[in-house]
């Protein structure tokens, strides 16, 4: 089934000089990108990005929880919480400062399977339990803070049931204007 997904490649790895390999992996896995532009977004831009709303922040949250768990570090000593809806909040401002931080490249790839696909070749969002080759792994983990190891390199949607608001929401922006190139079907 040809399908589109939205991939956004962060401001840390364009300044790394990452664009070409990113790119080159998903063109290697068939998938052929019908539209791509580079752009600067504000703080409030680059929230609109990331919901807001309790479930999620909870969701967000609990990961976070689960993660300080599995190496032994308590959240309240990082983050002053434990709560998990206010680390969601803490996680959500953390997200938006770093994709305003510099430029990104936001694209829209087709092809055979295409969320499966993606999802596979960028990785899990917790890079240290991402498959070896993975662009969440391009670099050594030990290299990023422990504030910045949840960022990764690659912005996907998660299922393609949330595609439609995620692009409309995204890519109406001013400073992106690619929705004409975006249908609303089986989307990510």
């Amino acid at each position: 089934m040809i399908e589109r997904t939205l991939v956004i490649i962060k401001p840390d790895a364009v300044k790394r000089g990452l664009i070409g390999e990113i790119i080159s992996r998903f063109e290697r896995a068939g998938l052929r990108i019908v539209a791509m532009k580079m752009i600067r977004l504000s703080k409030e831009e680059a929230a609109k990005f990331y919901p807001s709303d309790e479930n999620w922040l909870r969701s967000v949250g609990s990961k976070s929880l689960k993660s300080y768990a599995e190496i032994g570090k308590d959240p309240k000593t990082d983050l002053g919480t434990d709560d998990p809806v206010e680390i969601g909040k803490i996680i959500r401002g953390w997200l938006a400062d770093y994709l305003s931080m510099g430029p990104i490249v936001v694209m829209v790839l087709e092809g055979n399977r295409a969320v499966e696909v993606v999802r596979k070749i960028v990785g899990s969002t917790t890079p240290y339990s991402s498959p070896p080759g993975t662009i969440r792994v391009i670099t050594p983990l030990t290299a990023q803070t422990w504030r910045t190891w949840r960022r990764g390199r690659c912005l996907t949607s998660s299922t393609p049931a949330i595609v439609p608001r995620r692009l409309s929401v995204r890519l109406s922006s001013s400073s992106v204007r690619m929705s004409s190139w975006i249908t609303h079907k089986l989307l990510i």
